[in-house]
Protein backbone atom coordinates (compact mmCIF):
# COMPACT_ATOMS: atom_id res chain seq x y z
CA UNK A 1 0.00 0.00 0.00
CA UNK A 2 2.34 2.11 1.03
CA UNK A 3 4.59 1.66 -2.46
CA UNK A 4 1.13 2.97 -4.11
CA UNK A 5 1.02 6.00 -1.96
CA UNK A 6 4.56 7.04 -3.40
CA UNK A 7 3.70 6.60 -7.03
CA UNK A 8 0.19 8.56 -6.70
CA UNK A 9 2.96 11.67 -4.95
CA UNK A 10 5.28 11.27 -7.50
CA UNK A 11 2.21 11.28 -10.45
CA UNK A 12 1.25 14.30 -8.63
CA UNK A 13 4.82 15.98 -8.53
CA UNK A 14 5.06 15.06 -12.60
CA UNK A 15 1.57 16.45 -13.17
CA UNK A 16 -0.89 13.81 -14.24
CA UNK A 17 -4.35 13.98 -14.55
CA UNK A 18 -5.81 12.81 -10.48
CA UNK A 19 -7.87 9.78 -11.90
CA UNK A 20 -5.25 8.44 -14.27
CA UNK A 21 -2.62 9.14 -11.34
CA UNK A 22 -5.17 7.42 -8.36
CA UNK A 23 -6.25 4.04 -10.55
CA UNK A 24 -2.10 3.77 -11.60
CA UNK A 25 -1.90 3.84 -7.59
CA UNK A 26 -4.17 1.30 -7.14
CA UNK A 27 -3.16 -1.16 -9.75
CA UNK A 28 0.45 -0.73 -7.78
CA UNK A 29 -1.60 -1.88 -4.67
CA UNK A 30 -3.61 -4.91 -6.21
CA UNK A 31 -0.53 -6.13 -7.98
CA UNK A 32 1.70 -6.23 -4.57
CA UNK A 33 -1.04 -8.55 -3.13
CA UNK A 34 -0.42 -12.49 -3.67
CA UNK A 35 -2.72 -14.11 -5.87
CA UNK A 36 -2.33 -17.63 -3.41
CA UNK A 37 -3.24 -14.90 0.06
CA UNK A 38 -6.86 -16.13 0.39
CA UNK A 39 -6.44 -19.58 -0.69
CA UNK A 40 -3.27 -19.58 1.81
CA UNK A 41 -4.93 -17.84 4.94
CA UNK A 42 -8.26 -20.68 4.18
CA UNK A 43 -5.88 -23.53 4.33
CA UNK A 44 -3.86 -22.45 7.15
CA UNK A 45 -7.47 -22.22 9.28
CA UNK A 46 -8.74 -25.32 7.75
CA UNK A 47 -5.92 -27.10 9.00
CA UNK A 48 -5.83 -25.43 12.61
CA UNK A 49 -9.64 -26.65 12.89
CA UNK A 50 -8.44 -30.31 12.02
CA UNK A 51 -5.52 -29.93 14.37
CA UNK A 52 -7.86 -29.24 17.09
CA UNK A 53 -10.78 -31.69 15.83
CA UNK A 54 -7.93 -34.20 16.95
CA UNK A 55 -8.36 -32.68 20.46
CA UNK A 56 -12.28 -33.04 20.57
CA UNK A 57 -12.96 -29.73 19.79
CA UNK A 58 -15.56 -28.86 17.29
CA UNK A 59 -14.88 -25.80 15.00
CA UNK A 60 -17.95 -24.70 12.86
CA UNK A 61 -16.88 -21.48 11.50
CA UNK A 62 -13.24 -20.66 10.02
CA UNK A 63 -13.36 -17.41 10.96
CA UNK A 64 -13.58 -18.37 15.06
CA UNK A 65 -10.09 -20.13 15.13
CA UNK A 66 -8.75 -16.46 13.43
CA UNK A 67 -10.79 -15.43 16.92
CA UNK A 68 -9.40 -18.00 19.29
CA UNK A 69 -6.04 -16.79 18.73
CA UNK A 70 -6.99 -13.65 20.03
CA UNK A 71 -8.59 -14.46 22.94
CA UNK A 72 -7.87 -12.30 25.95
CA UNK A 73 -11.17 -13.69 28.57
CA UNK A 74 -12.60 -17.34 28.99
CA UNK A 75 -15.98 -16.99 30.56
CA UNK A 76 -16.85 -21.09 31.13
CA UNK A 77 -20.24 -22.65 33.16
CA UNK A 78 -19.04 -24.34 36.16
CA UNK A 79 -21.63 -27.35 36.35
CA UNK A 80 -20.69 -29.83 33.43
CA UNK A 81 -18.10 -27.70 32.21
CA UNK A 82 -15.73 -27.83 35.15
CA UNK A 83 -17.14 -30.04 36.59
CA UNK A 84 -18.38 -33.63 36.34
CA UNK A 85 -22.18 -32.72 37.07
CA UNK A 86 -22.15 -35.41 39.51
CA UNK A 87 -23.45 -34.07 42.49
CA UNK A 88 -22.45 -36.37 45.60
CA UNK A 89 -23.24 -35.38 49.88
CA UNK A 90 -20.05 -34.88 51.14
CA UNK A 91 -21.08 -33.30 54.70
CA UNK A 92 -24.36 -33.00 57.23
CA UNK A 93 -25.37 -30.61 60.06
CA UNK A 94 -28.02 -32.51 62.48
CA UNK A 95 -28.57 -32.48 66.02
CA UNK A 96 -25.78 -29.84 66.51
CA UNK A 97 -23.14 -31.63 65.33
CA UNK A 98 -21.52 -31.60 61.95
CA UNK A 99 -20.59 -35.08 60.43
CA UNK A 100 -18.37 -36.13 57.23
CA UNK A 101 -21.39 -37.87 54.79
CA UNK A 102 -18.40 -38.59 51.78
CA UNK A 103 -18.80 -42.24 52.26
CA UNK A 104 -22.78 -43.84 51.98
CA UNK A 105 -23.71 -46.98 53.83
CA UNK A 106 -23.62 -48.93 50.56
CA UNK A 107 -19.82 -47.74 50.08
CA UNK A 108 -18.77 -49.01 53.29
CA UNK A 109 -20.57 -51.83 53.46
CA UNK A 110 -19.31 -53.38 50.35
CA UNK A 111 -15.71 -52.30 51.63
CA UNK A 112 -16.44 -54.16 54.59
CA UNK A 113 -16.95 -57.24 52.66
CA UNK A 114 -13.68 -57.63 50.91
CA UNK A 115 -11.05 -59.83 51.77
CA UNK A 116 -8.74 -56.87 52.21
CA UNK A 117 -11.20 -53.79 53.31
CA UNK A 118 -9.77 -50.16 52.24
CA UNK A 119 -9.24 -49.26 56.30
CA UNK A 120 -9.54 -45.34 55.04
CA UNK A 121 -13.42 -46.02 53.90
CA UNK A 122 -14.75 -45.43 57.33
CA UNK A 123 -18.13 -43.80 58.28
CA UNK A 124 -18.07 -40.62 59.72
CA UNK A 125 -21.57 -41.16 61.11
CA UNK A 126 -23.84 -43.91 62.99
CA UNK A 127 -26.06 -45.03 60.34
CA UNK A 128 -27.83 -46.22 63.06
CA UNK A 129 -29.05 -43.57 65.10
CA UNK A 130 -32.30 -42.11 65.26
CA UNK A 131 -30.96 -38.63 64.50
CA UNK A 132 -29.16 -39.58 61.09
CA UNK A 133 -32.02 -42.16 60.20
CA UNK A 134 -34.63 -38.95 60.84
CA UNK A 135 -32.81 -36.57 58.52
CA UNK A 136 -32.01 -38.99 55.96
CA UNK A 137 -35.88 -40.04 56.44
CA UNK A 138 -36.47 -35.94 55.66
CA UNK A 139 -34.49 -36.02 52.81
CA UNK A 140 -36.10 -39.06 50.83
CA UNK A 141 -39.58 -37.39 51.72
CA UNK A 142 -38.32 -33.49 50.35
CA UNK A 143 -37.46 -34.75 46.87
CA UNK A 144 -39.03 -35.67 43.88
CA UNK A 145 -36.06 -37.26 42.11
CA UNK A 146 -35.90 -41.19 41.79
CA UNK A 147 -33.73 -43.75 39.93
CA UNK A 148 -34.81 -44.34 36.22
CA UNK A 149 -32.30 -45.86 33.37
CA UNK A 150 -33.05 -46.18 29.76
CA UNK A 151 -30.33 -47.84 27.67
CA UNK A 152 -29.61 -45.88 24.11
CA UNK A 153 -30.09 -47.54 21.07
CA UNK A 154 -25.72 -47.23 20.62
CA UNK A 155 -26.05 -49.05 24.15
CA UNK A 156 -27.57 -51.58 22.92
CA UNK A 157 -25.51 -52.24 19.68
CA UNK A 158 -22.70 -51.77 21.92
CA UNK A 159 -23.54 -54.89 24.44
CA UNK A 160 -24.62 -56.80 21.19
CA UNK A 161 -21.86 -56.29 19.27
CA UNK A 162 -19.76 -57.49 22.72
CA UNK A 163 -21.94 -60.44 23.04
CA UNK A 164 -21.33 -61.51 19.07
CA UNK A 165 -17.62 -60.59 19.32
CA UNK A 166 -17.82 -58.00 16.31
CA UNK A 167 -16.89 -54.33 15.79
CA UNK A 168 -19.44 -52.07 16.67
CA UNK A 169 -18.82 -50.66 13.38
CA UNK A 170 -20.42 -53.49 11.52
CA UNK A 171 -24.01 -52.49 13.17
CA UNK A 172 -23.59 -48.64 12.72
CA UNK A 173 -26.68 -49.00 9.93
CA UNK A 174 -28.30 -52.19 11.18
CA UNK A 175 -31.49 -52.31 12.37
CA UNK A 176 -31.67 -54.84 15.25
CA UNK A 177 -34.80 -57.04 15.42
CA UNK A 178 -37.07 -56.15 18.23
CA UNK A 179 -36.20 -59.51 20.51
CA UNK A 180 -32.31 -58.42 20.34
CA UNK A 181 -33.54 -55.30 21.19
CA UNK A 182 -35.45 -56.34 24.24
CA UNK A 183 -32.78 -58.88 25.75
CA UNK A 184 -29.98 -56.51 25.51
CA UNK A 185 -32.43 -53.62 27.00
CA UNK A 186 -33.17 -56.01 30.15
CA UNK A 187 -29.65 -57.02 30.48
CA UNK A 188 -28.31 -53.42 30.67
CA UNK A 189 -30.66 -52.61 33.00
CA UNK A 190 -30.34 -55.59 35.16
CA UNK A 191 -26.45 -54.73 35.14
CA UNK A 192 -27.48 -51.00 36.31
CA UNK A 193 -29.37 -51.89 39.09
CA UNK A 194 -26.22 -53.31 40.54
CA UNK A 195 -23.98 -50.91 40.30
CA UNK A 196 -23.03 -48.36 43.29
CA UNK A 197 -25.96 -46.28 44.10
CA UNK A 198 -23.61 -42.91 43.20
CA UNK A 199 -23.19 -44.55 39.73
CA UNK A 200 -26.83 -45.59 38.74
CA UNK A 201 -29.03 -43.02 36.49
CA UNK A 202 -31.29 -40.61 38.37
CA UNK A 203 -34.43 -38.66 37.08
CA UNK A 204 -34.56 -35.15 38.06
CA UNK A 205 -32.77 -32.45 39.17
CA UNK A 206 -28.53 -32.94 39.85
CA UNK A 207 -28.42 -31.72 43.40
CA UNK A 208 -31.40 -34.27 44.10
CA UNK A 209 -29.57 -36.77 42.67
CA UNK A 210 -26.93 -36.99 44.86
CA UNK A 211 -29.04 -36.85 47.69
CA UNK A 212 -31.29 -39.92 47.00
CA UNK A 213 -27.92 -41.93 45.45
CA UNK A 214 -27.37 -41.10 49.30
CA UNK A 215 -30.54 -41.67 50.68
CA UNK A 216 -31.44 -44.91 49.19
CA UNK A 217 -28.95 -46.67 51.12
CA UNK A 218 -30.27 -46.62 54.51
CA UNK A 219 -33.98 -46.01 52.74
CA UNK A 220 -35.50 -47.42 50.04
CA UNK A 221 -36.94 -44.33 47.77
CA UNK A 222 -40.36 -46.01 46.23
CA UNK A 223 -40.97 -48.09 49.87
CA UNK A 224 -40.60 -45.15 51.49
CA UNK A 225 -42.38 -42.67 49.54
CA UNK A 226 -45.27 -45.15 48.78
CA UNK A 227 -45.68 -45.34 52.53
CA UNK A 228 -46.03 -41.99 52.91
CA UNK A 229 -47.34 -40.67 49.93
CA UNK A 230 -48.04 -36.89 48.74
CA UNK A 231 -51.72 -35.69 50.09
CA UNK A 232 -53.68 -35.18 47.41
CA UNK A 233 -57.34 -34.27 47.68
CA UNK A 234 -60.65 -33.72 45.23
CA UNK A 235 -61.35 -30.30 43.70
CA UNK A 236 -64.54 -31.06 41.75
CA UNK A 237 -63.17 -33.51 38.78
CA UNK A 238 -59.68 -32.83 39.19
CA UNK A 239 -57.01 -34.29 42.12
CA UNK A 240 -55.05 -31.73 43.58
CA UNK A 241 -51.32 -32.98 44.88
CA UNK A 242 -50.46 -30.90 47.33
CA UNK A 243 -46.38 -29.62 46.74
CA UNK A 244 -44.78 -26.87 45.38
CA UNK A 245 -41.98 -27.44 42.65
CA UNK A 246 -38.93 -26.16 43.31
CA UNK A 247 -37.83 -22.80 41.29
CA UNK A 248 -34.84 -20.85 40.87
CA UNK A 249 -37.04 -17.76 41.90
CA UNK A 250 -38.55 -19.23 45.53
CA UNK A 251 -35.15 -21.38 45.84
CA UNK A 252 -37.17 -24.56 47.31
CA UNK A 253 -40.27 -26.76 46.83
CA UNK A 254 -42.50 -28.45 49.56
CA UNK A 255 -44.59 -31.74 49.98
CA UNK A 256 -47.15 -32.20 52.40
CA UNK A 257 -47.40 -36.45 53.35
CA UNK A 258 -49.47 -38.45 54.72
CA UNK A 259 -47.87 -39.84 57.80
CA UNK A 260 -50.08 -43.05 57.93
CA UNK A 261 -52.24 -44.13 55.33
CA UNK A 262 -53.68 -46.57 57.25
CA UNK A 263 -55.30 -43.47 60.23
CA UNK A 264 -57.69 -41.73 58.41
CA UNK A 265 -58.13 -39.64 61.50
CA UNK A 266 -54.85 -38.87 62.37
CA UNK A 267 -55.65 -37.93 65.64
CA UNK A 268 -51.90 -38.90 66.93
CA UNK A 269 -49.40 -35.50 65.62
CA UNK A 270 -47.19 -38.51 63.75
CA UNK A 271 -49.71 -39.89 61.81
CA UNK A 272 -51.85 -36.98 60.94
CA UNK A 273 -49.69 -35.05 57.49
CA UNK A 274 -46.62 -33.13 57.27
CA UNK A 275 -44.90 -30.73 55.84
CA UNK A 276 -41.63 -31.01 54.41
CA UNK A 277 -39.43 -28.21 52.83
CA UNK A 278 -36.33 -28.36 50.77
CA UNK A 279 -34.08 -25.39 49.63
CA UNK A 280 -31.36 -23.06 50.09
CA UNK A 281 -30.35 -22.48 53.58
CA UNK A 282 -31.06 -18.46 53.37
CA UNK A 283 -34.88 -19.19 52.16
CA UNK A 284 -34.81 -21.94 54.70
CA UNK A 285 -33.57 -20.91 58.03
CA UNK A 286 -35.65 -17.67 58.05
CA UNK A 287 -38.74 -19.77 58.14
CA UNK A 288 -37.97 -21.53 60.78
CA UNK A 289 -38.40 -21.18 64.57
CA UNK A 290 -37.93 -24.68 65.78
CA UNK A 291 -35.01 -27.55 65.47
CA UNK A 292 -35.28 -30.66 66.38
CA UNK A 293 -32.54 -32.04 69.00
CA UNK A 294 -31.76 -35.81 70.78
CA UNK A 295 -35.65 -35.87 68.54
CA UNK A 296 -37.29 -33.22 70.34
CA UNK A 297 -38.45 -29.74 68.75
CA UNK A 298 -37.13 -27.00 70.53
CA UNK A 299 -36.65 -23.39 70.31
CA UNK A 300 -34.41 -21.89 67.75
CA UNK A 301 -32.64 -19.37 69.70
CA UNK A 302 -30.24 -16.92 67.97
CA UNK A 303 -27.04 -18.98 69.79
CA UNK A 304 -28.66 -22.24 67.77
CA UNK A 305 -28.95 -19.94 64.68
CA UNK A 306 -25.54 -19.02 64.86
CA UNK A 307 -24.34 -22.40 65.10
CA UNK A 308 -26.12 -23.49 61.92
CA UNK A 309 -24.86 -20.35 60.37
CA UNK A 310 -21.19 -21.19 60.71
CA UNK A 311 -21.64 -24.56 59.67
CA UNK A 312 -23.34 -23.33 56.36
CA UNK A 313 -20.53 -21.15 55.81
CA UNK A 314 -18.23 -23.51 56.46
CA UNK A 315 -19.32 -25.56 53.70
CA UNK A 316 -20.33 -23.40 51.92
CA UNK A 317 -16.39 -22.46 51.84
CA UNK A 318 -15.55 -25.85 50.65
CA UNK A 319 -17.19 -24.93 47.53
CA UNK A 320 -20.11 -27.20 47.79
CA UNK A 321 -23.74 -26.45 47.66
CA UNK A 322 -25.58 -26.33 50.57
CA UNK A 323 -29.38 -27.62 51.09
CA UNK A 324 -31.25 -26.87 54.61
CA UNK A 325 -34.16 -28.99 55.68
CA UNK A 326 -37.31 -28.18 57.19
CA UNK A 327 -41.03 -30.02 58.40
CA UNK A 328 -44.06 -29.02 59.96
CA UNK A 329 -46.32 -31.68 61.23
CA UNK A 330 -50.07 -30.07 61.12
CA UNK A 331 -52.64 -30.97 64.18
CA UNK A 332 -55.59 -32.79 62.88
CA UNK A 333 -57.73 -30.31 64.89
CA UNK A 334 -57.38 -27.93 61.33
CA UNK A 335 -55.54 -29.62 58.78
CA UNK A 336 -57.80 -32.91 58.68
CA UNK A 337 -57.07 -35.83 55.97
CA UNK A 338 -59.67 -35.80 53.28
CA UNK A 339 -61.48 -32.43 54.16
CA UNK A 340 -59.17 -29.61 54.58
CA UNK A 341 -58.18 -28.21 51.00
CA UNK A 342 -55.00 -26.56 50.71
CA UNK A 343 -54.12 -23.64 48.48
CA UNK A 344 -50.90 -24.92 47.03
CA UNK A 345 -51.69 -22.62 43.96
CA UNK A 346 -52.15 -19.29 45.08
CA UNK A 347 -49.75 -19.68 47.80
CA UNK A 348 -47.37 -16.62 46.93
CA UNK A 349 -50.23 -14.37 47.90
CA UNK A 350 -49.88 -15.16 51.82
CA UNK A 351 -46.54 -17.32 52.14
CA UNK A 352 -43.77 -15.71 49.87
CA UNK A 353 -42.59 -13.49 52.56
CA UNK A 354 -40.07 -15.26 54.85
CA UNK A 355 -40.27 -12.79 57.36
CA UNK A 356 -43.97 -13.68 58.28
CA UNK A 357 -44.88 -15.61 61.12
CA UNK A 358 -47.55 -18.63 60.67
CA UNK A 359 -50.58 -16.45 62.94
CA UNK A 360 -50.08 -13.49 60.38
CA UNK A 361 -52.28 -15.99 57.70
CA UNK A 362 -53.59 -18.45 59.97
CA UNK A 363 -57.31 -17.47 58.98
CA UNK A 364 -56.43 -17.66 55.19
CA UNK A 365 -59.02 -20.07 53.62
CA UNK A 366 -56.56 -22.65 52.16
CA UNK A 367 -53.58 -21.51 54.18
CA UNK A 368 -50.81 -24.39 55.32
CA UNK A 369 -47.87 -23.55 57.57
CA UNK A 370 -44.96 -21.66 55.28
CA UNK A 371 -42.85 -20.34 58.70
CA UNK A 372 -42.55 -21.28 61.60
CA UNK A 373 -40.99 -24.52 60.66
CA UNK A 374 -38.74 -27.18 62.71
CA UNK A 375 -35.04 -27.56 61.47
CA UNK A 376 -34.13 -30.86 60.99
CA UNK A 377 -30.98 -30.45 59.30
CA UNK A 378 -28.06 -28.72 57.00
CA UNK A 379 -26.51 -31.14 53.73
CA UNK A 380 -23.65 -29.85 51.72
CA UNK A 381 -23.43 -31.54 48.29
CA UNK A 382 -19.68 -31.59 46.01
CA UNK A 383 -19.41 -31.72 42.27
CA UNK A 384 -15.67 -33.21 41.98
CA UNK A 385 -14.04 -31.09 39.12
CA UNK A 386 -13.38 -32.88 35.79
CA UNK A 387 -10.05 -34.39 35.18
CA UNK A 388 -7.25 -32.27 34.32
CA UNK A 389 -9.47 -29.19 34.29
CA UNK A 390 -6.91 -27.48 36.37
CA UNK A 391 -4.28 -27.91 33.93
CA UNK A 392 -6.44 -26.34 31.49
CA UNK A 393 -6.73 -24.03 33.36
CA UNK A 394 -3.17 -23.31 34.17
CA UNK A 395 -2.53 -23.19 30.18
CA UNK A 396 -5.02 -20.69 29.66
CA UNK A 397 -3.47 -18.48 32.16
CA UNK A 398 0.08 -19.19 30.76
CA UNK A 399 -1.35 -17.92 27.30
CA UNK A 400 -2.63 -14.12 29.32
CA UNK A 401 -6.19 -15.43 28.99
CA UNK A 402 -8.22 -14.79 32.01
CA UNK A 403 -11.01 -17.57 32.94
CA UNK A 404 -13.98 -16.64 34.42
CA UNK A 405 -16.13 -19.30 36.50
CA UNK A 406 -19.97 -18.09 35.81
CA UNK A 407 -22.30 -20.43 38.21
CA UNK A 408 -25.87 -19.63 40.18
CA UNK A 409 -24.64 -21.19 43.55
Amino acid sequence: MSLGVIFFIFGIIYKYDIITNLVFAIGIIVANVPEGLLATVTVSLALTAQRMAGKMVLVKNLESVETLGSTSCICSDKTGTLTQNRMTVSHMYYNRKTVDAGINVQQHERNQAKEKPDEKMVLGYDHTADDFLTIVKTIVLGTSTFFSYTPSDDEIKQLHARMQKIPVADLENVTLSDEVTKDCKARLIAAEKKMLYIHRHCLGDASETGLVQFGQAVNDLDETRAKFPVHSYKDGDKDVECLIKFSSDIKFNLFIRDMNTADTEGNNLDDNLCVFMKGAPERILSRCSRILVGGEEIEFTDDLRQEVNEANSKFGSYGERVLAFARYRLPNDKYKKGQYKFDVKNWKSWGADPKKHLEDYANVEGSFPMHDLCLIGVVSLNDPPRLQVDLSVNKCRAAGIKVIMVTGD
